[in-house]
């Protein structure tokens, strides 16, 4: 009974032997690819007034505001600052670093630096970033720096190891591990990314760094966590590493990333769905929409089609239309097989260009600012006469060299130098007339009160 025992015991151990040796070893690969992992750091400086805040219709409001203004400015602090943490990766040896877009994305007045894996530190420019696949391009100035290999997302299975490197809550050089959970994953209000969905912890501060395959190479670019508590819960995402060098390319060659679009919209097919529709299963993307005089609609497609295959690619679900569409080049020519009224169909549509972040309905941008920092507006002939002025255009935007000069906004600029301005661009001239370099005298209508603010125009 003894001797048959040990004899399972052994059978065991010979059975355990090669589950053992299957574990993997994350030592070599940090020794070898750790090195062209970054810290990214960036600071945003912004000022402590209330240029923000919405103007004054009244006479009686503006002397309010600037009331409180007077009794509250010794506490409030002239400027403040605040950092972002994050993480990214040498993808060449001239110092081109891939991070996330929401890492670097903030307003004017921010500082960048690249923190190397040797402690030297260097002040980083923004090539471009893309806020749609949440992906940025940073260049600093080295050379002969270490990079990583790039690795293909294709090939990863769910159940394989994978590894984070970063910098999560400002702890650099920081590894975590687990495993690919999905593939191809699409995200509320992230359509444009199929990610990949893994167990390895990232907290705040790994975003933007790599996540490696056990042969060393990066098959993803951390982004984003699902979380109720803000900290880890065991759902990680990635971007597909050929995503992010095919935007950190765009970006870099053109400054600008193009995506493709066929002018129809879509909804998953649901197992009700394909009964309703007499599928075999519930497979492919259900056209709702179809634009007018848009690539789809010149092609013959019609609400009610079920796109199945994009090029030869099948389509399991309505993601991967969007995602093969928004990879497509504008001008190609696409063969779509489709099930309309349950019998098959094939058609060819020729690409369109989507334009920049229209599918997700982004923020109008904000009017350029002029060498000083400021934002104008003209002053109707109404409030000219409310205020008692002859003239002047009012500052809807303050910020730089305006900014540390005092201005704010609802200043109206009533004349430069002593000279009348009537109009944006009167103003514009006598700040041409000055020259560079040169410090203006303004003065200023506020809370109807005049004032002369002293201003520097930058060299």
């Amino acid at each position: 009974m003894r001797s048959r025992a040990i004899y399972l015991f052994s059978c065991l151990l010979l059975a355990a032997a090669p589950v053992a040796g299957q574990l993997p070893d994350f030592v070599q690969l940090m020794r070898a690819e750790g090195r062209a992992v970054v810290n990214v750091s960036t600071t945003f400086y912004q000022g402590g007034d209330a240029s923000d805040v919405p103007l004054s219709d009244t006479p009686e409001e503006e002397l309010l505001r600037e009331f409180l203004r007077r009794q509250l400015e010794p506490y409030a602090p002239r400027d403040f600052e605040s950092r972002s943490l994050g993480s990214g990766f040498l993808i060449a040896e001239d110092g081109y670093v891939i991070t996330n877009a929401h890492v670097v994305g903030g307003p004017q007045g921010q500082e960048i630096v690249v923190r190397l894996a040797d402690r030297r530190e260097f002040p980083a420019r923004v090539v471009g970033a893309d806020r749609l696949s949440d992906i940025a391009l940073l260049k600093i100035e080295a050379r002969g720096l270490p990079r990583v290999r790039i690795g293909d997302p294709a090939a990863l299975e769910p159940g394989e190891w994978v590894a984070a490197v970063g910098s999560p809550f400002g702890f650099e050089r920081s590894i975590t591990a687990g495993i690919v959970s999905a593939k191809g994953r699409t995200l509320p209000e992230e359509s444009y990314v199929p990610f990949i969905q893994t167990d390895v912890a990232v907290n705040p501060g790994n975003s933007g760094g790599p996540l490696f395959n056990l042969r060393g190479e990066v098959v993803g670019v951390n982004s984003l966590i699902y979380t109720d508590s803000g900290g880890y819960m065991g759902l990680s995402f990635a971007v597909p590493i050929d995503v992010a060098m095919n935007v950190a390319e765009q970006l870099r060659t053109r400054g600008r990333v193009t995506r493709g679009r066929i002018g129809a919209r879509v909804q998953e097919v649901t197992a009700d769905l394909a009964r309703a529709l007499g599928l075999p299963r519930a497979a492919g993307a259900l056209l709702t929409e179809v634009l007018k005089d848009g690539p789809a609609e010149r092609a013959g497609l019609r609400p009610g089609d079920v796109v199945l295959r994009f090029d030869g690619h099948d389509i399991d679900s309505h993601a991967d239309l969007v995602h093969l569409t928004a990879s497509a080049r504008p001008g190609a020519i696409a063969t779509l097989g489709l099930v309309r009224r349950g019998a098959p169909l094939e058609l060819r549509v020729r690409i369109g260009e989507a334009q920049a972040e229209s599918a997700v309905g982004a923020a109008p941008p904000r009017a350029a600012l002029d060498v000083l920092g400021l934002e104008l507006a003209p002053l109707a002939h109404e409030e000219r006469e409310r205020l008692g002025l002859t003239g002047g255009v009012r500052v809807q935007r303050a910020e730089g060299a305006a900014r540390r000069a005092g201005l704010r906004r609802g200043d109206i600029i009533v004349s430069v130098n002593g000279e009348p301005v009537a109009s944006v661009p009167a103003f514009n001239q006598r700040i041409a007339g000055a020259g560079k370099g040169a410090t203006v005298a303004l003065l200023i209508a506020r809370a109807g009160a005049q004032l002369f603010v002293a201003l520097r125009v930058p060299d």
